[in-house]
């Protein structure tokens, strides 16, 4: 019987989560099937089998991580050798022979690979080896299929670094090679063309090519499951006649949300902020307010652009989920907890100094409605009455700063939440409309976010919805 130990995948990576068994006890496993798929801190990653027998044992749960050499699975081998690990090439492989580079080379053993029904490349023509170079060193052995590509490069960048130390220099031919291996971003010229029309960001698509790149059709999936989560937002909410607990879904933090979470925690305080800023042209809004006091619906009831602000903000969460959570550490790690249920926050300045009370369920208010909230807290928190029931389960906070002449800010994530929103103060200044300078209503929108939960692609979407509604608030009506 032979066990097989979690290998080290490269990287510098000390631990692997288990994902899903591909096999189980009593199964025959051939040498090279996978049986296992794992989460490292930077990837997904499928194991092949380096025997061939039966399986004996299972040694962690779906679910488990396990650090570096902890024995995975055992075998009952049926005379079959182990296979051999992949070897690395050197840089020094790459800039002497005519071996293709990561896009060309055959499946990986050891990564996510190509799948089974991919297109069948045609083979390609191989041409003879250069001259063996003159400085005495034998010359390298044929190079295997590489790891993955990111170990691949992250090795051809070391072995880079050796050999500049040592006066050794790339022929100029082997340059565009290193320098395709060492991006993290496969992706041909036309798909990057494609990614940049849609404003896809390539970084956040998982490539599905034969050697991790990126095709046209990830680009488009990617862009389908963006759409699908927007044309899904009306129906985001949940009833306020469900229990609480039915209205949060949970999802474990394991592999790469994981890792990032921990560097950003190590960066900052507890919840590392990023914040970006947009300016609005917000005079569509001035005149929606301008029309709400003058209707009979409104009459007595305070209206300003408060109001609209805090009705994008319930529009763009549902558009964006995952701005409306909570980090949480329980016993078994952490999670992270999205809200179908919008309890928005509102900073309010009171004798007793800065205080965050929440609108509950704001998401099922009429604009109307909304308003009436918006004045109830504002004359309790300023009268000191505040509850405490008032003060707890915030989700999302607007704070506005512009009361007070202020363009923008950076403000401080609300403890439990994960995004705030900071109003400016709207003023008349030139802007260009049409090709001509005209005066308008412009507002800065502040944003900091938990980078935890909330990375800089869902960030700016958010953003770039509140300020749509704040420069057409007609959208709301869609």
């Amino acid at each position: 019987m032979s066990t097989f130990n979690l290998p080290d995948v490269g990287e510098g990576l000390t631990e692997a989560e288990i994902v899903s068994w591909k096999v189980k006890p009593g199964d025959t496993v051939a040498i090279n099937q996978v049986f296992a798929e794992i989460e490292t801190a930077k990837s997904l990653v499928e194991l092949p089998s380096p025997y061939a027998g039966v399986v004996r044992e299972l040694h962690a749960a779906e679910g488990e991580t396990l650090a570096v050499g902890a024995p995975l699975f055992s075998v009952d081998e049926v005379g079959s050798k182990p296979a051999p690990m992949p070897h690395v090439p050197d840089v020094e492989d790459i800039a002497t022979s005519d071996t293709p580079v990561a896009s060309e080379m055959p499946g990986p053993l050891v990564g996510s690979g190509p799948k089974a029904d991919a297109v069948k490349r045609r083979a390609r023509v191989s041409r003879p080896a250069p001259a063996p170079a003159t400085s005495g060193r034998p010359a390298p052995a044929p190079a295997a299929a590489p790891t993955t590509p990111a170990a691949l490069a992250d090795t051809i960048s070391r072995r880079a670094t050796e050999l500049g130390a040592a006066g050794t220099r790339l022929t100029a031919a082997a340059k565009p090679a290193v320098a395709a291996l060492v991006n993290r971003v496969l992706a041909k010229p036309p798909v990057r063309k494609v990614a940049k029309e849609l404003g896809v960001d390539l970084t956040q698509v998982i490539g599905t090519g034969g050697a991790g790149e990126i095709t046209r059709e990830d680009v488009f999936s990617y862009q389908a499951q963006r759409e699908a989560e927007r044309d899904a937002a009306p129906t985001f909410w949940s009833s306020s006649d469900k229990e609480l607990d039915n209205r949060i879904i949970r999802t474990p933090v394991r592999g790469v949300r994981k890792a990032t979470a921990k560097a950003m925690v190590d960066s900052a305080f507890t919840a590392p902020h990023v914040s970006i800023f947009v300016d609005v042209d917000a005079s569509r809004t001035m005149e929606y307010v301008a029309r709400l006091k003058k209707s009979r619906d409104f009459e007595g009831i305070r209206v300003s652009p408060l109001l609209v602000l805090a009705k994008a903000v319930i529009w763009a969460a549902a558009r964006n989920p995952s701005v409306n959570a909570s980090w949480v550490e329980t016993e078994n790690g952490a999670e992270i907890q999205v809200k179908h249920f919008m309890n928005l926050g509102i900073a309010a300045a009171t004798p007793r100094g800065l205080m965050v009370p929440n609108i509950k369920e704001a998401q099922d208010l009429s604009m109307r409605e909304l308003a009436i909230a918006l004045n109830d807290l504002a004359e309790t928190a300023r009268a000191g009455k505040t509850s405490p029931a008032d003060m707890n389960g915030g989700t999302l906070t607007v704070t506005n700063i512009g009361v007070l002449g202020i363009d923008t800010g950076t403000p401080i994530i609300n403890p439990g939440e994960v995004a705030i929103v900071a109003f400016g103060t709207i003023r008349q200044k030139p802007w260009v409309v049409d090709g001509e300078v005209v005066p308008r209503w412009i507002t800065t929108l502040g944003g900091s976010f938990d980078h935890r939960v909330v990375d800089g692609d869902l960030s700016a979407r958010f953003m770039a919805d509140v300020a749509a509604i704040m420069e057409e608030p007609a959208l709301l009506l869609d």
